[in-house]
């Protein structure tokens, strides 16, 4: 469970989405992400299967890999579609004492369920396409605008890209901690929950100890190299938009309007 958590990682491969600037695809993603809730029709979902499915095929990500990552939310997912099921009111479908699923229900928990599967997989083309560094890079050149009222962009890209990062190290680490107390008999199964939470304290301190350990050594290093980012700071790759960012705001623009067109209609 712990390695299909997929979010922070980067998948190298030779496609026209790793090579599109970082603010191009920062862009799209939330264009995407907006345009999934704006959807109500089965027509409007379909464009977005299609846009997706468009998006993982340019990728040249493994499909394998881009659903691996849903793992991690099975049940955020499950427990999203029960309750929307069951506290829906509307037009009672089957009834069973208390609880009672309406039809009503039944669509909204599709709704919900098709937009969060989306959310995660369009967010982890993202991340899966573009390194941490150019990451930080795009979002820090997209905020450029707040340093005017003086929030501290450059530390908020900083600290995201670190934190993006660190998630599969610590997974990784994670992964090894929990391989290590089972072997000398620790059980994180079995039990009550109350159990449970007791028997995650071996495995959370060594890794609360470890990221600590990390981060200091991360900020010691970057102390080291006379590191201050910020104004005046040069790039070795500056980003700079090339032909495929202009296509690719054209298509984005074009879905969006589509987008649009679609709800207007249907509504």
């Amino acid at each position: 469970m712990i390695r299909d958590i997929t979010i922070g990682q980067y998948y190298p491969a030779k496609s026209v989405l790793h090579r599109l600037d970082p603010r191009t695809k920062f862009l799209g993603t939330l264009g995407f992400l907006i345009s999934v809730f704006l959807f109500h029709t089965f027509l409007g979902y379909a464009v977005a299967t299609v846009f997706l499915v468009a998006m993982i095929a340019i990728s040249k990500v493994p499909v394998k890999f881009m659903f691996k990552g849903l793992k991690a939310i099975v049940m955020i997912l499950l427990i999203t579609v029960v309750f929307n099921i069951i506290l829906t009111p509307g037009e009672v479908l089957w009834r069973f004492g208390i609880i009672k699923v309406t039809k009503e229900g039944l669509v909204l928990a599709g709704r919900m369920a098709i937009r969060l599967v989306y959310l995660v997989i369009g967010s982890s083309i993202m991340t899966l396409t573009t390194t941490p560094n150019h990451l930080t890079d795009g979002l820090e050149r997209l905020l450029r605008p707040l340093n005017k009222i003086h929030v501290p962009v450059h530390e908020i890209a900083m600290m995201m890209s670190i934190a993006l990062r660190f998630i599969p190290i610590l997974l990784e680490e994670t992964d090894k901690i929990m391989k290590a107390q089972i072997a000398r008999g620790a059980d994180f199964e079995n039990g009550n929950l109350i159990q449970k939470a007791k028997n995650m304290v071996p495995l959370l301190v060594p890794l609360f100890i470890s990221a600590f350990r990390r981060a200091n050594d991360l900020a010691m290093a970057m102390e080291a190299r006379c590191y201050r980012g910020g104004d005046g700071r040069t790039k070795m790759k500056p980003l700079i938009y090339q032909r495929r960012d202009a296509l690719a705001y054209a298509v984005l623009v074009l879905y969006l309007v589509l987008t649009v067109l679609i709800g207007r209609i249907l509504l």
